[in-house]
């Protein structure tokens, strides 16, 4: 089994070639990287801790262009692959739709706060009637859809309920912000509602940067043993976000606590959160 982190933000820096775009309120690039993390950079990470794959999730900061990500997946085939960016309301962006998945090392979209042509963030958009076209699309073609859903996370459910073939993904084992570990993983209770449709899985990550405890980070461990018991292994996904981890944990560390520090997992289940769901969920087989 290979290990996957379905969660980086690969980027260029804001140049004139590629220019970020500026709109009041777009979330701004991390401090720890506000010029850009390479496929390079990746990769070194990952060869320092034994993680095999990643996909690429281009970053809201830096616009809808994922050709930074594709441009990755291009070079090193057998270790990237992209859930990229489309904002549905463009236009033309039904006829893109209909030829994502053909777009070399594409296996999905991800929806995050905002898409830069309309003033609206994801909670919005999730009830929006000018949009349903976009879920049926992504239903009949297979397309997997990831959202950062936050505090939205229970409008999806009527979305699930629309399309039970469509695959969405929750980003960031659901977790909210907030000031408090208790803000932050108060939505346990949407999750386990969600879990009832089957096409809907969770990226199982981010709970260390959440946790007020350095590693093992044993405050956020009965909160994923709850999305362990809502969703199943064979529907969770390890993601680290790596670009975002905050000064008490490593990307190393975010590994081992799948690895080896969650006593409620078996080892079946360490293999399919930390690469066999990826591997069917994304489409993404791993090499022959």
């Amino acid at each position: 089994m290979l290990i996957t982190d379905v969660h980086v933000h690969i980027y260029d820096a804001d140049t004139p070639a590629r220019p970020w775009p500026h709109e009041p309120g777009r979330s701004p690039a991390p401090s720890k990287h506000p010029r850009g993390f390479t496929a390079e950079e990746m990769l070194g990470a990952m060869g320092a801790v034994g993680v095999d794959r990643a996909v690429i999730v281009p970053p809201v900061w830096a616009g809808e262009d994922n050709t930074p990500g594709l441009e990755a997946a291009a070079r090193y085939p057998d270790r990237f692959a992209v859930m990229g960016r489309i904002d549905p309301y463009t236009p033309g962006a039904e006829e893109r739709l209909e030829h994502w998945l053909e777009q070399p090392g594409m296996v999905g979209i991800r929806m995050s706060g905002r898409w830069g042509t309309k003033e609206t963030q994801a909670r919005d958009a999730l009830e929006d009637p000018a949009i349903e076209w976009y879920w049926a699309a992504c239903e009949r073609l297979g397309i997997p859809v990831a959202v950062l859903a936050g505090q939205s996370a229970s409008r999806l459910a009527p979305i699930a309920a629309r399309h039970p073939d469509l695959r969405l993904l929750i980003d960031h084992s659901g977790m909210r912000g907030g000031e408090t570990l208790a803000e932050a993983l108060g939505g346990l209770d949407d999750l386990r509602a969600l879990a009832r449709s089957p096409h809907v899985y969770i990226k199982a990550g981010s709970a260390p940067n959440a946790s007020r405890q350095a590693y093992p980070f044993a405050d956020v461990h009965d909160y994923l043993r709850g999305i362990r018991d809502a969703f199943g292994a064979r529907r969770m996904l390890w993601e680290a976000d790596i670009t975002q981890l905050g000064t008490k944990n490593t990307y190393a560390e975010c590994l081992r606590l799948w690895q080896e520090a969650l006593p409620f997992l078996t080892a079946d289940e360490r293999e399919w959160i930390l690469g066999g769901a990826a591997a069917e969920v994304l489409n993404w087989p791993e090499p022959a």
